[in-house]
C-alpha cells in the first residue's frame, strides 16, 4: 500500500486530497474507495488488500479527514466541492501510463480505464451523483448502506454526534466511546476495531486524544431535519450497474428504499447484512467476497471511457 496526494482546487484555492493506492497504476481497472462522513481512507484497507492483484484500488480521504487538508471555510465541506475532489482525482489515475497505452496497442487491446466505485453512506452518495453525469468515467457503482432516500431522522442521529470535537484524558477513554458510538459497524474481530481505532485517533499537542476529522465537517448539520432528503431525480439518471448493500438494522437506508431502488432500475442488485446498522464495515471474508465478485464479473456490455 502506497501513501499519495494530490492539489484540488476549490472555492477558496487550493487544497491537498490525500490518498493510498493498492496494486498496479498500470492496471486498466481502477477501483475508487470512498468512505463515510466521519471515517477515513483506511477503512477500505481489508478490501484493497483482496482486490490489489486484480485491480488498481485508489481510496482517498475526502477534505477535513484523515490525511487530507481541513478547508478554512466552513461552507466548503459541501457536495460540489467533494464532486470537483473526486473528478480531479479519476484524471489523475487514468488513463494508464504511456508504457501501458504501448502495450495495450501491441496486444490490439482499447486503452481504457474502468473506473469503478465503492462508496460508503457519503461515499455512496458521491459515487451515485457522479455516476448520474453525463459521460460518466464510472462503469459500475457500490452504494453501501445509502440510497435515493436519507430519512430526516438518520441525519438528526448525525447531528447528534458530527463536529462535537470531544476530548478524551487517554486512548482507553477514546476506544470505549468510539465502540460505542459506532456499535452499528456489526461484529468485528478485535484487530478490526483495533485498525479502524488506529486509523481514526488523532492525539492533539496537550495529550488528549480526538477524532481525526475537521469538526467544520458538522456545521451542516447543526439545525434539526423535518424532511427525508429525496435524491430521486439524481438515482433516476444513473446508468451503471448498481450494487447496494444493506445493513439489516440499518435506520440510514431503509429495506423499502433500497427494495424501490431495485425495482425501478435495472441491473441493481441488493445484498443485506444481518446483525448490521449503518454500515456494513466490508472487512470481512463475507462482504469482502460479494463486493469482489460484482466488481470482477465479466460483462462486456458495460461501456467504459476510453483515454
Amino acid at each position: 500500500m502506497r501513501e499519495n496526494s494530490f492539489l484540488s482546487l476549490g472555492p477558496h484555492g487550493f487544497h491537498r486530497i490525500a490518498y493510498t493506492e493498492s496494486g498496479s497504476p498500470d492496471n486498466p481497472h481502477a477501483v475508487v474507495c470512498v468512505h463515510g462522513l466521519t471515517r477515513n481512507s483506511r477503512d477500505f484497507d481489508f478490501l484493497a488488500m483482496a482486490l490489489a492483484n486484480d485491480c488498481h484500488v485508489v481510496c482517498p480521504d475526502v477534505a477535513g479527514r484523515g490525511k487530507s487538508d481541513w478547508l478554512a471555510h466552513s461552507e466548503d465541506y459541501s457536495y460540489p466541492v467533494y464532486l470537483s475532489d473526486m473528478a480531479a482525482l479519476i484524471a489523475r489515475i487514468g488513463p494508464g501510463t504511456r508504457v501501458s497505452r504501448f502495450i495495450a496497442r501491441l496486444l490490439r487491446r482499447p486503452s481504457v480505464r474502468y473506473v469503478d466505485w465503492v462508496g460508503t453512506s457519503m461515499g455512496g452518495l458521491i459515487g451515485m451523483m457522479l455516476a448520474a453525469q453525463p459521460k460518466s468515467p464510472i462503469r459500475r457503482l457500490v452504494m453501501n448502506d445509502v440510497g435515493w432516500l436519507v430519512p430526516a431522522n438518520a441525519l438528526n442521529i448525525l447531528s447528534d454526534y458530527v463536529g462535537k470535537d470531544p476530548r478524551y484524558a487517554s486512548i482507553e477513554q477514546f476506544e470505549a466511546d468510539f465502540r460505542k458510538v459506532y456499535s452499528t459497524f456489526g461484529p468485528l474481530t478485535e484487530a478490526q476495531w483495533r485498525h479502524l481505532i488506529t486509523h481514526t485517533v488523532r492525539r492533539f499537542d496537550d495529550g488528549s486524544y480526538g477524532f481525526k476529522y475537521d469538526p467544520k465537517i458538522g456545521e451542516p448539520f447543526k439545525r434539526k431535519f423535518f424532511q427525508d432528503l429525496d435524491l430521486w431525480n439524481i438515482w433516476s439518471n444513473v446508468r451503471c450497474p448498481v450494487l447496494i448493500l444493506r445493513g439489516a438494522q440499518s435506520d440510514f437506508l431503509l429495506k423499502e428504499t433500497a427494495a424501490k431502488m431495485c425495482e425501478r432500475k435495472a441491473h441493481t442488485e441488493l445484498v443485506e447484512f444481518s446483525g448490521i446498522g449503518h454500515a456494513p464495515m466490508l472487512m470481512s471474508e463475507d462482504q469482502i467476497k460479494i463486493v469482489r465478485d460484482f466488481l470482477l464479473a465479466p460483462d462486456s456490455s458495460i461501456p467504459v471511457s476510453t483515454g
